[in-house]
């Protein structure tokens, strides 16, 4: 199965709803080695405005989520030469906003020490966020 786990389980996309993204974790069933990153659901495409307008317009469509396996190249490198079935990709946690997902994947990346241990391939961790985006989580 290559799919995405949530809670354990098949990930329903009914849960979706208004979510941004989420932060997920790939992992070889080989050697155990695992990323931790976060990905939306949705692009957002800005397009010119229609004759006579002056609004821009924005055309809102489905990521490439489904079919997503991270953006670290030797992770990308590998699944290419072994094939997608040896790699399980977990949702860890949903996020309704960017700054969200940003926080909680900057969170859980420090939590594992990911720069700090060979047992990832993340190789950066990059965040920058503001209080303000979060008083929702309080």
């Amino acid at each position: 199965m290559t799919g995405w786990l949530y809670e354990g389980k098949p990930f329903d996309p009914e849960l979706i709803g208004n979510h941004y993204g989420f932060v997920y974790s790939i992992r070889d069933r080989e050697t155990g080695k695992r990323y931790i990153g976060k990905k939306c659901f949705r692009n957002t495409k800005t397009l010119p405005p229609l004759k006579g307008q002056k609004r821009k317009r924005r055309k809102i469509t489905e990521s490439d989520w489904r079919e997503y396996f991270g953006s670290n190249d030797r992770l990308k490198a590998l699944v290419e030469k072994y094939g997608r079935e040896r790699f399980e990709r977990e949702i860890l946690r949903l996020c309704r906003t960017a700054s969200e997902a940003s926080y909680f994947e900057a969170k859980l990346q420090f939590e594992f020490d990911v720069l700090l241990s060979d047992d990832f391939h993340n190789d950066q961790i990059m965040v920058r966020i503001n209080r303000s985006h979060l008083t929702h989580l309080k």
